[in-house]
């Protein structure tokens, strides 16, 4: 009975997180319509975790046949044909862990790595990874300098570019939320004139996936690491959009701005009319920023 409690506990915390991340990014839903999002969303995201564990316990061929239709395959292919390097991205959306064994048969990936903490689990999750022969590195500066090499090389990496760094970052708006962001993915693909695609997966009505894979706006290879930062945002907005029930909304990342720090913590109406001027303000830098470029 204790536990049926705090499990309910915490729905209830992870539900009142959706809510208010919905109404931060997508104002626009009506009440009825954010709480069936709401309640699709905690369905959908403690779906995927299982899946991940099934995922990380089967063989490659076992999980690329969970991948029952692609639309965009020809992308991929096009890209690696240039043997400039691939940076994929994909966004904590779906059951993301589900396409590495379909990448890796025709690419070698270099992936970031951050230890589990649980030992056990640990070796679980590294034991997968070999499976896709990935090549792990560290996430600190040797890690970054090993994914530049392989690039170069023509090889290919993953990244998942919507949670905040956890020291730094550069504030680049995120739903016209300026938040701390990463710059790493811009970077790799600026610095290397690697290729980028945008990468998901769904789950279907048959009991297997649905892979997609998207272009990125060619500003992407163009301007500033922020800039490219920002062109990562809007994919992942309109993906977010179109599919707003897939996304992995327990995470709190629109405390990543000081004005926001304590968001989460405030009543509704409090923290809606707090994250409005922040907007606000936001709308009025970019705006004096467009007319002095002009």
């Amino acid at each position: 009975m204790l536990a049926g409690l705090v499990n309910t506990l915490k729905i209830t915390k992870t539900s009142r997180t959706i809510q208010l991340n919905l109404q931060i990014a997508l104002p626009y839903l009506t009440e009825d319509e954010r709480d069936q999002i709401t309640q699709q969303a905690i369905r959908n995201e403690l779906t995927s975790y299982f899946e991940f564990f099934s995922v990380w316990g089967s063989s490659n061929q076992k999980n690329i046949s969970r991948i029952q239709n692609i639309t965009g395959e020809h992308y991929f292919h096009e890209a690696l044909a240039e043997n400039k390097g691939l940076v994929l991205i994909v966004p904590h959306f779906g059951t993301w862990e589900v396409m590495n064994a379909w990448c890796a048969q025709f690419t070698a990936m270099t992936i970031l790595y951050k230890p589990v903490k649980n030992a056990d689990a640990d070796v679980f999750v590294r034991e997968a990874r070999s499976r896709e022969q990935a090549n792990l590195v560290p996430t600190d500066e040797s890690g970054v300098r090993q994914i530049f090499k392989a690039l170069k090389k023509g090889g290919t990496t993953v990244i998942l570019p919507d949670h905040s760094p956890h020291v730094g970052g550069e504030m680049v708006d995120y739903f016209g939320i300026p938040l701390a962001s990463s710059n790493l993915s811009s970077k790799l693909i600026q610095k290397t004139k690697a290729k980028a695609l945008l990468l998901y997966a769904i789950r279907n009505e048959s009991d297997g996936f649905d892979m997609f894979i998207e272009p990125i706006d060619p500003a992407i290879y163009e301007g500033s690491d922020t800039h490219g930062t920002l062109v990562i945002h809007h994919a992942i907005e309109n993906l977010i959009r179109r599919y707003p029930q897939h996304y992995h909304w327990s995470y709190k990342r629109f405390k990543a701005n000081p004005e926001l720090d304590n968001v989460y913590t405030l009543e509704n109406e409090a923290a809606l009319k707090k994250v409005e001027q922040v907007r606000e303000q936001a709308k009025k830098l970019n705006m004096t920023c467009t007319d002095s470029a002009t």
